[in-house]
């Protein structure tokens, strides 16, 4: 479950993503596979593949502040397909 300080965290990074990305879509957020206590943000990828690298590796220096700063682990996943990706969606999040 997320709680309001995660639903405020991803929001900033997702906002922070789309300023520098702004192709890019917000799809959902699920939990981690591995671990429920990790989310993963899962936003539409660039169509090239090159900007999808940048797109990473920028998402995942924000992550790692976040993890530093709060404790929560975020990451965020560029999708090519976004069919049957479940999770929490756009209004669960920033309404």
């Amino acid at each position: 479950m997320i709680n309001f300080k995660q639903k405020e965290i991803i929001g900033k990074l997702f906002n922070a993503v789309k300023e520098k990305f702004p192709e890019i879509e917000f799809i959902s957020v699920t939990e981690g596979p591995e671990n429920p206590a990790d989310f993963w943000i899962n936003v539409t990828a660039p169509e090239d593949e090159e900007r999808e690298d940048e797109l990473i590796e920028f998402a995942g220096d924000k992550g790692t502040d976040i993890l530093l700063d709060y404790g929560y682990y975020f990451l965020v996943m560029p999708r090519k397909n976004t069919q049957g990706i479940g999770g929490m969606k756009y209004q669960e999040i920033f309404v």
